[in-house]
């Protein structure tokens, strides 16, 4: 499974399952919804996690093993 890592304004990064396009896909999504709508990903544990999309500053690619 794809992997991309998350990178927010406050320095946190979190690695969420899925490619860079499906998560970037989501995000613009939740962007494009009602205000403060979060966009929805899981993380490398399995956990969902909540992420406003106007704190998203950058994602990448991470190679799988």
């Amino acid at each position: 499974m794809s992997s991309t890592e998350l990178a927010l304004v406050t320095g946190e990064r979190f690695f969420v399952s899925g490619s860079v396009e499906e998560v970037e896909a989501t995000i613009i999504a939740a962007s494009r919804g009602s205000i403060m709508q979060f966009a929805w990903l899981t993380d490398a544990s399995g956990e969902k996690i909540g992420v406003n999309p106007a704190s998203v500053v950058s994602l990448r690619a991470v190679a799988s093993n």
